[in-house]
Formats: structure tokens, sequence, C-alpha cells
């Protein structure tokens, strides 16, 4: 794969974890604590770069051929997943991904606890939920990066991407501290389910013994056939009408 693809992939994917996580440390920090969630934030950074200082070697050392089946193998789990939600959100049988709404749940549920101060945090909710988030959609980040970067035996510059991605959102955040709801996430979510699925497909073939034409060039025709896949599925589903509310969905609709 070549340095551009990989540290598009990278970024485009790390960036909706961060929009995630960054929602999340907006609505504890607005509805709590802001030094509490900061707090928070700080220190699930701490856990993920120890988890990355002891996984990173790891991962390098693996055999290439065992390392590309086991990446391709996750890859192609997660890719998998996103795509299937992301067809079915571009055809209108599961309802899109709202970070306004979702920063006005986080919102309500942190607000209606009880706060608790314990040692130098003013706010054990508002740190907990910061940390919590912080380091569950971090845990995505850390494993996309090193994923990537590990297979194409370049860390560093998957690491870079992921870092920007994550600077990028955060810095968004902190200067409209609000949700992140212009970022075009669903679309975003369909590119990088579309790009997971790929490489997924591409690595895991190559780390069972399959040679593709071209080599990496192979991606050029992997990627467009995927997509192509995909928003064919998008045009069959949008010709399925939704079920009424209240009434059993049809077999395809069912799938979430």
């Amino acid at each position: 794969m070549g340095a551009g693809a990989l540290f598009i992939a990278v970024f485009l994917a790390c960036v909706v974890e961060a929009v995630e996580a960054t929602t999340i440390v907006l609505a504890a920090g607005t509805a709590r604590d802001w030094r509490s969630a900061g707090t928070g934030v700080v220190a699930a950074l701490v856990v993920l770069a120890a988890i990355t200082a002891a996984l990173g070697p790891a991962v390098s050392a693996l055999p290439i051929n065992a390392l590309r089946l086991f990446v391709g193998a996750l890859l192609l789990i997660f890719g998998l997943q996103w795509l299937r939600k992301a067809i079915l959100r571009a055809s209108g049988h599961k309802a899109l991904h709202d970070e306004d709404a979702i920063y006005r749940e986080q919102l309500a549920a942190a607000r209606s606890q009880p706060g608790h101060k314990t040692g130098l945090v003013p706010d054990l909710l508002g740190f907990t939920l910061s940390f919590k988030g912080v380091l569950l959609e971090g845990l995505e980040v850390v494993f996309i990066a090193l994923t990537f970067g590990g297979n194409a035996h370049q860390i560093p510059l998957a690491a870079l991407a992921a870092i920007s991605a994550v600077v990028l959102v955060a810095l968004a955040g902190i200067a409209i501290r609000a949700p992140l709801a212009r970022v075009p996430e669903n679309t975003m979510k369909f590119v990088v389910g579309v790009m997971l699925t790929s490489f997924g497909t591409f690595w895991g073939a190559e780390g069972a013994g399959a040679h593709w034409p071209k080599s990496d060039a192979a991606l050029l025709f992997i990627v467009p056939a995927i997509a192509a896949f995909a928003l064919g599925l998008v045009a069959v589903l949008k010709r399925v009408p939704p079920a009424p509310a209240g009434q059993p969905a049809p077999a395809v609709a069912e799938v979430r």
C-alpha cells in the first residue's frame, strides 16, 4: 500500500472514532465539570500510551504472512460491520447517526446523576465518563494505527495519521464546545467501511497465500469494486420500503 493511501485510510477511520470520543467529553464537561472531564481525558491518554508502547513492538515482530492474515480478518470484521450499517442508513432502513442527539442524551444522563468528589477530581462521574469514552474510542484508534502501520511496516506514518485526526477533531471540539454534527460522519463511515473491507480482503488473501495481480495495484480494482457493490445494495434497498412503526420489518431491513 502506498504511503498516501495508508495515511488517508488511517486518518478517516480515526476521525470517526475521535468525533465520538469528543462528543462524550463535551457532554461530560458541559453537564458536570470541565476539570474532571479534562483529567479523565489525560488519564485515558496515559493508559493508551502505555498500551501502544507495549503492543507496537509485538505487532512489528509478527511474521508478515501471519500478521496479514490476522489483520485482514479483523479488518473484515470491523469493515463489514461499518459498511452494513452505512448501507442500511443510506437506504433509509436505519436511522442516521446523529451526533446532536447523542450529545443531548449524554448531557441529560450526566446531569441526572449526583456528584461525588474524590482525591484531586472534583467530580468523579465527569472524570469517569470522559475516561471511559476516550479509552474505548482510543483503543480503536490504537488498533487501526497498529494494524495498518504494522502490516505496511510504516507504524510511524500510521501513528502520525491517527494523531493528526485526533488533534484536528479535538481542536474543533474545543473551538465550538458543541457536538461535531457538521462532520459528515455517515458518509465518512461509508467510505471507511469500504476501505476497511477492501484492505481486509487484500491482506487476508495475501496472508492465506494468495497473490494478487499487479501486487498493491490490485487495490485500485478492489476498492472501486466493493464501493460499487455497496452502492448497488443501497439502490436495491431503497426500493424496499421501511416497515411501518409497530409492524415486523422485512427480512432485509432487520439487520442492525
